[in-house]
């Protein structure tokens, strides 16, 4: 074989190749697909840790479903731990117990197991918010945004469903508090909690039931779900963030094979050895150590799982002043409202937030290029003040722990965060939004004027002015990605003859235009800005060694710069 004559494949696969492209015709699809094109970014990879720990969850789970017995058979426990010998429990959580002492690799499975739900779940969140901060959820993936929402809110069912399953004192506190908010629900409530529990809590057949939920239809739904996520994907191509060669049209990356592919395998491995690491090393969930659940028992301290986090804190710091009677049912608002009203605003805000904004901006375009954060300061401050929003309830979740830690009174904490919830996101909102506007100014700056050298050149005139380098070619295209903020509303606001137009005068049109206002007043504009045409002293090159071009424009009427300027490093030293 020549040495610029293409390898062949052995004949074995040949032939196998063939055979399969004769009847499918899949080479030629298979070669365009394999040579598919991915951006390189750290951040793109953020989606691939849920995939990858997905993977494992399933893998795991079906190691645990060959000893896992869900039912709640009463039984007296003669297994090999002896705390517990003698003990009355549920088959349920015998069976999580052989599997923990008597299953060969049952404990490091189990902890692979739970870690990789919290994982899941982490970065899931994490993902989203990247596609949210970016923009990456407008035209043409809100459909995508919208399955993404699914299955953050099915991942959270899931995990709760399965942190319910072992039938110990936690899991069983669990599904109390979630029996609860089941009989908040008006009407229905009583009726509900009695179908899904087979009568009063805790009942006999509640595990089974969560358990065909847990291991059968949530898990094919999320499938399904991840599945056509990724087929929009493949088919709308992956959003890039701006740079050289990089358009709206023109995806600049890796091929999917071999580079992707290798990346990709390699990331999988990484991924797993991190959650093989943490259950090997990081004790979670000693369902041992807690003993079964009975109906009587309570403990204090203990916390769900961090993703469920945020519904226990609402629970907490919710009061009870709202609780209304209505032709003799009463309904407890402070359970029904953090229970199941903050799930609500959380999912169906995220859900809705594609559509809000494109109907406040009246932006119908496509967008294949990632926005920066900083050039959307409104929605970068929403998203700020909904993390705080989050984050406070999550910790208000440990508000007795916290009490106890630092010695404050449990009823202060809980006003804590009553008052944080409300003026916590405000002020991260502010924040956020001030930032990203001295972020883009700075941005105008620099595409303007350059990049502070760090070199202050003297002119003749005695006037000391900093040399600014010009910025590369990547940091220049990356600023000048910067979109117009302005309202594309397409219903005119007045007629020819300066009458406003009745799309303009009813509640909704000037709804939408003190939204637009609002959504675009502060935004730094950049039109008309000419790379590096300030008013500053300019070296010709990265390096230096280019002229040096005189000042533009000088107040003191010394039009530029001689052989005899002395120029010296740091800020203010004249050699």
């Amino acid at each position: 074989m020549s040495d610029n004559q293409a390898p062949q494949a052995p004949k074995a696969m040949r032939g196998v190749g063939n055979f399969i492209d004769d009847r499918f015709h899949l080479a030629k699809m298979g070669e365009k697909n394999l040579r598919k094109v991915f951006p390189n970014h750290w951040s793109f990879m953020l989606g691939e840790i849920a995939l990858y720990s997905f993977i494992i969850l399933l893998l795991s789970g079906v190691f645990l479903t060959l000893w896992f017995n869900p039912s709640m058979g009463h039984i007296v426990y003669d297994g090999s731990y002896e705390r517990l010998r003698g003990v009355g429990m549920s088959e349920a959580y015998a069976s999580t117990l052989h599997i923990t002492f008597d299953v060969r690799g049952g404990l490091l499975m189990r902890q692979i197991h739970h870690w990789a739900a919290l994982i899941f779940v982490a970065s899931l969140v994490i993902h989203m918010l990247r596609v949210f901060f970016t923009g990456a959820f407008r035209k043409p993936r809100e459909i995508n945004w919208l399955i993404g929402v699914a299955i953050f809110t099915l991942a959270i069912v899931e995990g709760l469903f399965g942190y319910s399953l072992p039938d110990d004192l936690p899991s069983g506190m669990g599904l109390r508090i979630f029996q609860g908010v089941l009989l908040a629900l008006p009407l229905i409530g009583t009726y509900a909690s009695f179908y899904l529990f087979g009568g009063e809590f805790p009942g006999e057949v509640i595990i089974p039931r969560l358990y065909s939920l847990h291991i059968l239809v949530i898990p094919a739904i999320l499938l399904a779900l991840i599945a056509a996520h990724f087929m929009i994907l493949w088919h709308q191509k992956h959003t890039q963030y701006p740079g050289t060669g990089r358009t709206e049209k023109k995806v600049v990356g890796t091929p999917m094979f071999p580079a992707f592919a290798i990346k990709a395998g390699g990331f999988f491995f990484f991924t797993f050895a991190v959650i093989v690491g943490l259950s090997a090393f990081v004790q979670i969930n000693p369902i041992h150590l807690f003993g079964p659940f009975t109906p009587t028992s309570i403990t204090a301290g203990l916390q769900p799982d961090w993703y469920m986090g945020f519904l226990e804190g609402s629970l907490r710091i919710f009061p009870n002043w709202f609780d209304i009677t209505i032709a003799g049912y009463a309904i407890p608002m402070g359970v029904l409202i953090p229970g199941l009203g903050f799930m609500g605003i959380l999912f169906g805000g995220l859900a809705a937030w594609p559509f809000v904004e494109a109907w406040i901006t009246g932006d119908k375009r496509p967008h294949n290029l990632a926005d920066r954060p900083r050039n959307a300061p409104v929605r970068t401050g929403l998203g700020a003040a909904g993390i705080t929003f989050y984050g406070l309830l999550w910790l208000a979740g440990s508000n007795d722990i916290l009490s106890h830690t630092f010695e404050i009174s449990l009823y202060t904490t809980t006003w804590i965060f009553r008052i944080g919830i409300f003026v916590g996101p405000v002020i991260a909102y502010i924040i956020t939004k001030r930032i990203c506007l001295g972020m883009q100014r700075r941005d105008r700056e620099t595409l303007e004027h350059g990049y502070e050298s760090g070199t202050i050149a003297q002119l003749p005139g005695g006037e000391f002015v900093e040399v600014h380098k010009e910025s590369s070619p990547e940091t220049v295209h990356v600023l000048e990605s910067k979109e117009s903020m302005t309202p594309r509303i397409e219903t005119p606001a007045a007629n020819a003859n300066g009458v406003e137009s009745p799309a303009s005068r009813s509640l909704m049109g000037k709804l939408r235009a003190r939204l637009a206002d609002w959504y675009t007043r502060d935004n730094i504009s950049f039109v008309g800005v000419e790379p590096h045409s300030g008013h500053h002293l300019h070296h010709g090159s990265h390096n230096g060694d280019g002229p040096t071009h005189g000042v533009q424009g000088s107040e003191n009427g010394h039009g530029g710069s001689t052989a005899s300027d002395k120029v010296t490093q740091g800020a203010g030293q004249n050699k």
